[in-house]
């Protein structure tokens, strides 16, 4: 077999992990593989190789194909994805996806319990390439993109190709149970179960066109989550006794993505609050909605404590991630070899600010979209973030472009002032924090914020921008595809705290694009910004030169350029769109509102930056083909997902969730995660009984689990962090 290590090395660069395996065999070599996390360095130079499925910080997934039949139909049923892999014998038989929360499915032959094809996810690894077969064949290594797709629509995709593999062969589907309730669940009497279906009898019906989704979720969640109904049993209880009475009743899938909901979503209730209320009596038309409807509490609840929902963390952005060809990848190189402290992050930064710029107003996408770009590097002081702002600037001063360059913001009528005088700014703010604070100030949503008209000129950017009209201005300014591209900075620490709802559902913030750049890199003798390469000089020069159209006006009213895509990428990016809009759909079921502001500009921020890769590529003849797609869609998804952790770790539904979620952070920072009871309580600063109100609510979601912890003299109980497998 081909090197072991290097191979593990090259996946290791590509975020995902590696468990030794017994040579020629499937096996792992070690116990504690599901806890292994090796270094390519130390991975065993012998045995075969098996990559650690559904991490939290990559998602990748496998879809094993277990038959000839669902190889033959796979392209039919599963999702595009450039990651096909298997042996000689069976070519094509994994593909390979990126799919967040996605779960470990089999499928299998009802006639004889043989497997058709299984999705493997979290708490399992796959074998993969150079890895060698007990039979002596080589598995190919993995070396395409895994598609992103949504979990859910992968597992519908899965179970729709072993659906067709069962029916191909002609085998019976076993009859449909959905009518007939299973076992009763050994921990509920038959008391709370006749009392959820007098609740959902006095339920009003799901009616089309009248609020039907949340209706039935609502109708789902007191199920599950107010009685705490097994979800199984809750699915048979809801198509039995809630469905038959919807106007039109819901098909069997959708009844199950609504009790999925309801299990694993943040409610504003605690676990059992129907269950633990006691009996509960009804009349007929006396049923009020809010004290069910999530998102609605009633005044005495206002305080409740909702189980918390941490969605996973993608971690930071893949190195691979900041890899873009030509102009983008030459400035890198040029502020990583000079700068005092390096930082590939704050590089990718500023090269890609200054690739927006200067394209700014001079191309487009077919659909009209523009290059303008705002970043927010995450960076503590001393990182070096003055270094990549000082590049930009000597460039642009030797091109004789210094006017287009603004730092802090004084206020948003200044911004308005520099795009009258220069139709395309380039903003490099470091305090970006203070910025968005703004946000949560601006409670009257003042249009002259500076957050507001920031906002304003980024949707604003192929249109024709309105200055605001001033004492004594006898003409009404306007500006002609205002361009503004923005670098901007923050402390990670300030920008945490400044997290809100308000802030992250703020169209604003859902067009930034968020990196966080890590600690400070090993210091170096620097050079200087002003000793520019020449082929850098040269294409920036070449930028601010390039008019596109024609005519004496063009400084005013410019005619930009449009770039095309070639028609794989253009496939590639109505996938993603496709893709996006199904989790917006889903986030708009769920009536959650960051989630579905953010997937809103997911496709929107992957186009720009496939246009931005597309000018770094070939500034001359630019063109959009599917690797820059490729590399932009995957960007864009971890900045989404990004976006979603952030909101489940620090943005509270009401004061209870603040203190869960205030209890899970200080559980974070401990080692191995753990703490005693007795200094939870301390830190905590509130009533046993509370104390004890939080913890309950977090075992329930899955977030801690208690423990034994030895001290001095005894053993105390304590609470533990549960890891994600």
């Amino acid at each position: 077999m081909a090197d072991a290590r290097e191979q593990v090395a090259i996946y290791r660069q590509r975020g995902w992990y590696c468990v030794p395996l017994r040579p020629r065999s499937k096996s792992p070599a070690r116990r504690d593989w599901t806890n292994l996390r090796l270094n390519p360095e130390v991975f065993p130079e012998q045995g075969n190789i098996g990559i650690i499925l559904g991490e939290p910080s990559s998602w990748l997934v496998d879809v094993d194909l277990d038959c000839p039949e669902a190889i033959e139909l796979a392209d039919s049923y599963l999702p595009p994805t450039q990651a096909i892999t298997g042996r000689p014998s069976a070519l094509r038989s994994h593909r390979w996806y990126i799919a967040i929360g996605a779960t470990t499915e089999k499928h299998t032959d009802p006639s004889d319990g043989s497997m058709i094809v299984e999705l493997r996810s979290t708490g399992t690894q796959t074998v993969v390439g150079p890895s060698v077969h007990p039979d002596g064949e080589t598995y190919e290594t993995l070396d395409g993109e895994p598609a992103p797709v949504p979990s859910l629509m992968l597992d519908a995709c899965v179970k729709a190709l072993a659906d067709a593999v069962v029916h191909r062969r002609g085998v019976a589907k076993p009859p449909q149970q959905t009518a007939t309730l299973p076992p009763q669940s050994p921990r509920l009497g038959n008391d709370v179960e006749s009392r959820a279906i007098a609740y959902l009898n006095a339920m009003p019906p799901a009616i089309a066109g009248s609020g039907g989704h949340s209706q039935t979720f609502a109708a789902a969640t007191a199920l599950v989550h107010g009685f705490g109904i097994e979800p199984d049993r809750a699915l048979a209880i809801l198509t039995s006794e809630y469905n038959p009475r919807c106007a039109p009743p819901w098909s069997d899938r959708e009844l199950q993505h609504k009790i999925s909901q309801a299990a694993t979503k943040s409610h504003d209730r605690p676990f059992g609050w129907l269950r633990d209320d006691g009996p509960i009596e009804h009349a007929d038309n006396d049923v009020d909605l809010s004290q069910f409807m999530v998102g609605k509490r009633s005044p005495e609840v206002a305080n409740s404590p909702p189980p918390v929902d941490t969605t996973p963390d993608p971690g930071q952005l893949p190195e691979r991630l900041f890899n873009v060809p030509g102009f983008v990848r030459r400035v890198m190189d040029f502020t990583l070899a000079n700068a005092p402290y390096p930082n590939i992050g704050l590089a990718f930064c500023g090269a890609m600010a200054l690739q927006s710029f200067l394209a700014g107003r001079k191309v487009c996408t077919s659909g009209d979209l523009r290059t303008n770009l705002y970043l927010l590097a995450l960076a503590s002081s001393g990182t070096g973030k003055e270094f990549p702002r000082k590049v930009n600037s000597q460039i642009l001063f030797q091109i004789g472009m210094s006017a287009s360059i603004g730092d802090k913001f004084a206020s948003g009528e200044g911004i308005q002032d520099a795009l009258v005088r220069t139709g395309r700014m380039l903003f490099q703010n470091d305090e970006m924090d203070g910025v968005l604070r703004q946000i949560n100030l601006d409670r009257e949503n003042s249009r002259e914020s500076i957050p507001n008209i920031l906002l304003t000129l980024y949707t604003s950017a192929g249109d024709v921008y309105p200055i605001r009209v001033k004492a004594n201005q006898k003409e009404a300014i306007h500006v002609d595809q205002p361009h503004l591209t923005l670098f901007g900075t923050a402390t990670p620490q300030y920008f945490y705290e400044s997290l809100s709802k308000r802030m992250l559902t703020n169209g604003f913030f859902a067009r930034l694009n968020i990196i966080d750049v890590g600690k400070r890199g090993s210091g170096q003798s620097p050079g200087s910004a002003r000793d520019l390469p020449e082929e850098i000089l040269d294409t920036a020069k070449w930028w601010a030169d390039f008019e596109p159209g024609s005519g004496n006006f063009l400084n005013f009213h410019p005619k930009p350029l449009v770039v095309q895509a070639t028609p794989d990428a253009a496939e590639a990016i109505d996938a993603l769109r496709l893709m996006t809009e199904n989790e917006y759909n889903a986030a708009e079921d769920a009536l959650d509102e960051v989630a579905r502001t953010a997937w809103s500009r997911t496709c929107e921020h992957a186009k720009k930056l496939a246009l931005i890769y597309a000018c770094s590529e070939n500034h001359i003849e630019p063109l959009i083909g599917l690797p820059a797609v490729e590399w932009a869609t995957e960007f864009a998804m971890h900045q989404t997902r990004r976006q979603l952790y952030l909101a489940s770790v620090h943005v509270a539904e009401n004061p209870f969730h603040a203190e869960c979620l205030k209890l899970l952070k200080r559980l974070s920072e401990q080692p191995e995660q753990r703490m005693q009871r007795q200094h939870l309580l301390k830190y905590m600063k509130c009533k046993a009984a509370d104390l004890d109100q939080i913890i309950q609510t977090l075992i329930q979601q899955g977030e801690i689990e208690p423990i034994t912890m030895p001290t001095a003299t005894k053993t105390a109980s304590g609470f533990q962090r549960v890891v994600a497998e």
